[in-house]
């Protein structure tokens, strides 16, 4: 049966290609909704990146036909623009309010067009519990919505015979287990003997030979002077340490070491290896899209409270003594060679990066359409790390569950370039681990 789907202004802001997301049921647009998203047009962040594209999105539609009438959509729908002179009832707040205006449109339409179901869509919260209170179907819009505790973890265990166990051992030792049809490509795996649980071996799922592959020595014996302290940072170090493997997402909460072993394995493959010219260094400068000009000094002073954590990781991976620190060595000095960048997400857009080891670290604040954006700039030889904790988001437009970090590990799971881990165990110190559980 099909329905109209009535959409807030923040739901056009968040994915402007929204739209297109109702398959063949009607999407209208109140008019109080573009005069809003007209209001975000001239900012240079990614709101008004995407006010702009929804704007051109929009004024592409009227070659078509009528926007008050209607015109169709690709995949069988319509859309329409409309408005409304109806008022809430008097108890309401301001009939004026912009939110109210796009309630009244919602509610016109579910009373005018009683045949066809109105379903309003916002992502923000207060509102849909307004609408419902007024008799409205409300959702928050998900294309893709995967709840945090299903999501894909990169890791499973299996109990096979001991043969199995002992052959990941030997030199060259590769095993076919019957269960690998449910496995994923570069699934990460712990094989225990089922007569002997304590007897284990860890393992990935190599997806292009159908086999189980022992982790590259490597992984356990650590990079750049540190070594994996749990069976997780193993697991993490063997996909970041692969180059085989183009896009590396890692998941886990503060103090699992994400950062650290992302940042070692690029030094690794950087400046010992030389498998790639540069290590660029990314994270979202939250709220994400503003201009670093608020900020006072150069380009690099601007970033540095925002960038202060991965300078700590790298230094700390140098080993710099405090007289080190005086005399100003630490990561300037890979800085001033060239083999090291640190660059805010707002450059990105629109380069080409080859023969790079990027690092996009606090991935979970970004939106799924700004993920795309960053892996789309991936250019020939260049591997890209995602790392991030779900729950610890900053942006309010994303959440635990529609975030551009859990949207790549979700689409990219099938995919034999791509690899995940999501790490539990804290390894900062034991008060940052006890903080992380209780609090």
């Amino acid at each position: 049966m099909r329905k109209n789907f009535i959409l807030d202004t923040n739901v056009l802001l968040h994915d402007p290609r929204s739209i297109y997301g109702f398959k063949d049921n009607n999407v209208i647009i109140p008019i109080y909704v573009i005069e809003e998203i007209d209001q975000f047009k001239r900012d240079l962040s990614e709101l008004g990146r995407n006010a702009r594209l929804v704007a051109r999105y929009l004024d592409s539609f009227r070659a078509e036909g009528s926007l008050k009438e209607g015109v169709p959509l690709p995949h069988g729908g319509m859309l329409r623009v409309a408005f409304t002179d109806r008022s809430l009832p008097s108890s309401m707040a301001d009939s004026n309010l912009v939110d109210n205006r796009i309630l009244a449109v919602a509610l016109d339409l579910m009373e005018t067009e009683p045949e066809t179901q109105a379903v309003f869509i916002t992502k923000d919260t207060n509102l849909r519990i307004r609408a419902d209170a007024l008799g409205l179907s409300a959702q928050d819009f998900d294309t893709e919505r995967v709840e945090i505790t299903d999501l894909y973890t990169g890791f499973t265990e299996l109990l096979v015979p001991t043969e199995m166990v002992d052959q990941l051992y030997k030199p060259g030792g590769e095993v076919e287990v019957p269960a690998q049809d449910r496995l994923f490509p570069n699934q990460l795996v712990l094989l225990k003997d089922e007569l002997n649980p304590s007897h284990t071996a860890m393992a990935r799922f190599n997806g292009a030979k159908a086999r189980l592959v022992p982790l590259a020595r490597s992984s356990k014996e650590g990079t750049w002077g540190i070594r994996p302290r749990n069976m997780e940072q193993a697991f993490c170090l063997d996909l970041l340490l692969n180059d085989e493997i183009k896009l590396v997402t890692i998941v886990g909460k503060a103090g699992t070491g994400k950062t650290l072993l992302a940042i070692a394995a690029g030094l690794q493959k950087v400046t010992e290896e030389g498998l790639y010219h540069k290590l660029l260094v990314s994270r979202p400068i939250f709220p994400l899209g503003r201009d670093i000009g608020y900020l006072p000094g150069s380009v690099e002073e601007k970033l540095n409270p925002w960038m202060q954590p991965i300078f700590d990781n790298v230094e700390f991976l140098m080993n710099l003594s405090r007289a080190d620190k005086k005399a100003g060595r630490g990561h300037h000095e890979l800085i001033d060679l060239g083999l090291m960048e640190i660059e805010p997400l707002t450059y990105i857009r629109g380069r080409s990066i080859p023969n790079q080891f990027i690092i996009v670290d606090e991935a979970q604040n970004l939106t799924p359409h700004e993920v795309k954006t960053i892996l789309t700039r991936v250019g020939d030889n260049t591997k890209i790390i995602l790392t991030g904790d779900p729950f610890q988001i900053d942006n309010p437009y994303v959440d635990s569950t529609n975030n551009g970090l859990v949207h790549v590990v979700n689409r990219f799971k099938n995919e034999k370039i791509a690899g995940h881990i999501t790490m539990a165990k804290g390894e900062r110190s034991m008060l940052a681990e006890l903080a992380a559980n209780l609090l």
